[in-house]
């Protein structure tokens, strides 16, 4: 499973710390010490990074504008965002511009691991998927091409990261139904991921801007109040 990860961290020592538990994983390890060289990693290797661990705090370009370069690039890439700041706004900020997960300084070996094997299994899961050509999930206007790993609305592609597309396919497969935010994390997630709920809430707004006309009054991801979410066909 292990594959190419680019670690991005602008602190030698925290980056080598970084490293060294990487490679006893397993893992391949390419590092970047500032945004601009992360671009420049990532171009030349694009076809073996499986995921990329962002530091936010990075000199030069940070790390919210080299999330956003890579995800204009590759919307499937796995992106882990480090941040030392505990701020709502840094953990979300990440998030709406399209990581898949973050983890807060400092943090242990142990919790490093658990939510780059997390991600990392779920990349290969996906990869390994194999279904007939004629595998499509339809709601209403919305199809869901499990072939061509596509969504699109009246024909028209909507662009969905790796995890975005995890929950739209979850929620296709089960209209209508009410699905807690637990159910949900640990379906895209994994049930051994340990971070926050908070996650799903983002990637909920997230996809409701590009599923929605008007976002504020969603009319297909819908809420369940003190619970989670549903789809409906609208």
């Amino acid at each position: 499973m292990p594959g190419t990860i680019l670690a991005v961290e602008d602190e030698q020592a925290i980056r080598d710390f970084i490293t060294i538990n990487l490679k006893r994983s397993g893992y391949e390890v390419l590092e970047a010490g500032s945004g601009e060289e992360a671009l420049s990693v990532y171009d030349d290797h694009r076809n073996e990074i499986q995921i990329v661990l962002l530091d936010i705090m990075l000199p030069g370009m940070d790390g919210f504008a080299v999330c956003r370069k890579l995800r204009e690039q590759n919307k499937t890439v796995g992106i882990i965002m480090l941040t030392a700041r505990t701020q709502e706004m840094d953990k979300v900020g990440g998030l709406m511009l399209g990581a898949d997960d973050y983890v807060t300084k400092p943090f242990s070996p142990s919790e490093l691991m658990a939510r780059v094997d997390a991600l990392s299994r779920r990349l290969h899961l996906e990869e390994g998927t194999s279904v007939e050509e004629e595998d499509t999930v339809t709601s209403g206007e919305f199809v869901l091409n499990m072939k061509s790993r596509t969504f699109s609305r009246a024909g028209q592609p909507i662009i969905l990261t790796q995890m975005e597309y995890q929950i739209m396919k979850y929620f296709m497969e089960n209209p209508d139904t009410a699905l807690s935010r637990s159910d949900i994390l640990n379906h895209v997630w994994g049930e051994n991921y340990f971070g926050e709920l908070k996650i799903v809430d983002v990637n909920i707004r997230r996809l409701r801007m590009k599923v929605e006309e008007n976002p504020s009054t969603p009319k297909h991801l819908l809420t369940v109040w003190g619970y989670g979410y549903k789809w409906s066909q609208g």
